[in-house]
């Protein structure tokens, strides 16, 4: 069984999240997803932020037809152990990663990038959504 990891915010589940997940999921049998966990998402994109708790959007997650399994993670290290422990053979990224340092990815055979799908961004929606 071919085992792929992707992992994200996933703040705002949109188009793009799902073409993501359906992209990881055609390169395997069992798609792993990562998710950072609420401390981490504020620390990266500030106070308001995540928009959903994490709870929310781990049952979102379940819920999708190509996502086998959910995991959290806080840290960078622990990103990287999670992905050991998944044993993906694959990791999928977004494009935006392609030439920097993709976590986890010295545990897996290869390492995919997805070209994100234009006007698809969480921080995007909010921004819309409150005149900003």
């Amino acid at each position: 069984m071919k085992v792929v990891w992707t992992n994200g915010c996933f703040d705002i589940l949109h188009r793009g999240h799902i073409g993501l997940l359906k992209y990881a999921k055609s390169l395997g049998d069992y798609l792993v997803v990562g998710i950072d966990d609420d401390k981490r998402i504020k620390a990266s994109k500030g106070k308001d932020r995540p928009f959903n708790c994490l709870e929310d959007r781990v049952e979102m997650l379940r819920s999708i037809r190509y996502v086998d399994d959910v995991v959290e993670f806080n840290c960078d290290s622990e990103l990287d152990t999670q992905v050991l422990l998944s044993g993906a053979e694959i990791i999928v990224v977004g494009s935006d990663y392609e030439n920097k340092k993709v976590i986890g990815s010295r545990h897996v055979k290869e390492v995919k990038f997805y070209r994100k799908i234009d006007g698809y961004s969480t921080t995007k929606i909010l921004e819309r959504s409150s005149g900003r």
